[in-house]
């Protein structure tokens, strides 16, 4: 049987940790089996047990305190995750062979990983050879696209990711409950956008005569071939995030594979002989 995976990505601060925390609870909820790998080698905490950390393999401090590399935050970072990239017996020998495995893992925050470097790439290729069915899970911070020049922004992030890694791609509007609900409000033309509507925006932000051609031209792309939609995320909202999990668990077939159980047979009701009677002597008469 296969096993399952997502790539929970996005740019830092964008909720990838909460996203992880909240599914696990979701998961416990609905008697489901769902494990974490951690794959950010500068993560701190977090509040779920995970079945497989990089910080044991290596760790952005380490690199940062090396004389001979003399890399900073980011470039550290980069060089964890090439070293991981040429290390992947170490994350085959943590993930184990057990079917039906279904792991969410909390990627990075660099968005350089997933539009340019090959990092993630390999990864989800790897993780296909091992049988796994990897959807990508690209989240975008609410707070920060409720303006159409920074939604176009974050629509763009989530497209070349998508392009980038060659997967099955969600993604997701996160902290949605701490949005007044003005914003709220305003945001849910985001969701399901008119690109189109977008460039009569009554503001001045979209209107630059310079590259005005340039974004009706991305508007346009973005519209026509409905390539980017997001789905709203509200980790106080079962409902939502259960919304959320069928859309991924669709992306990658999830349940497809799983033994069917039928139900328990139940015993017959005993005939009312008395009524069988009756209905009997009327027919006769």
């Amino acid at each position: 049987m296969p096993r399952y995976a997502q790539l929970v990505m996005g740019p830092a601060g964008s909720g990838k940790s909460t996203y992880c925390s909240t599914m696990i609870q979701h998961a416990e909820a609905i008697s489901r089996s769902v494990q974490v790998v951690n794959l950010d080698p500068a993560a701190e905490h977090f509040d779920y047990p995970v079945m497989a950390d990089i910080r044991e393999l290596i760790q952005v401090d380490d690199v940062m305190e090396d004389d001979s590399l003399k890399f900073g935050p980011n470039g550290g970072l980069v060089f964890c995750m090439e070293y991981f990239a040429n290390n992947f017996d170490w994350l085959e020998e943590c993930l184990g062979h057990v079917e039906d495995d279904y792991i969410l893992f909390d990627c990075p925050g660099q968005i350089e990983l997933y539009t340019h470097l090959p990092v993630m790439k390999q990864l989800a290729e790897q993780l296909q050879q091992w049988e796994f069915r990897v959807c990508g899970v690209f989240l975008v911070d609410s707070q920060f696209m409720v303006e159409s020049f920074k939604f176009i922004s974050g629509v763009m992030a989530a497209l070349s990711a998508m392009v980038a890694l060659e997967i099955p791609q969600v993604n997701i509007m996160t902290k949605m409950d701490l949005l007044n609900p003005k914003a709220k409000k305003e945001i849910e033309k985001y969701l399901d956008p008119d690109m189109y509507s977008m460039m009569e925006d009554n503001s001045t932000t979209l209107r630059s005569k310079k590259f005005n051609k340039l974004t009706k031209a991305i508007c346009g792309l973005i519209d026509d071939y409905s390539m980017v939609r997001f789905l709203p995320f509200d980790r106080t909202d079962e409902e939502g995030i259960n919304i959320v999990l069928q859309h991924i668990d669709f992306s990658i077939q999830y349940g497809e594979d799983l033994e069917f159980k039928e139900p328990k047979e139940t015993e017959e009701e005993p005939s009312n002989t008395n009524y069988d009677e009756f209905f009997q002597d009327k027919v006769d008469y």
